[in-house]
């Protein structure tokens, strides 16, 4: 079965915004909690730095080190998508097309964001 460039973006999309979902949104936050501790500093010019701590040894920190890791994260993300995609592709669609849109949405927000603040 090969992939439409449409279905590619889709994928990529999708991809792209459940990754975001699991190592950056608050509402994850208590997934990770379990493996990765966020450490905020305030700098002397008063911004603010978060550091991750990695928590725990073996498959606690493997986790630890993977939800810390956006690069890694997407990699796992993309062949769990892709990998459903072939096995489920109608179960996987919608899933997919609420999370590449999602994405999208993300992505245009972030473009007006900085426009208009520039």
């Amino acid at each position: 079965m090969n992939l439409s460039v449409f279905e590619f973006l889709l994928l990529a999309l999708a991809t792209f915004r459940l990754t975001r979902l699991i190592v950056f949104d608050k509402i994850t936050a208590f997934l990770r909690s379990s493996f990765i501790e966020e450490v905020e500093e305030v700098e002397e010019d008063g911004t603010v730095v978060t550091y991750i701590q990695i928590k725990g040894n073996g498959i606690k920190k493997w986790v630890g080190e993977l939800l810390s890791c956006y690069w890694c994260t997407g990699v796992w993300c993309a062949a769990i998508i892709v990998g459903l995609f072939y096995v489920w592709p109608t179960g996987t669609q919608i899933i997919v097309y609420i999370l590449a849109i999602a994405g999208a949405a993300a992505f245009i927000e972030t473009m007006v964001t900085k426009l208009v603040h520039e």
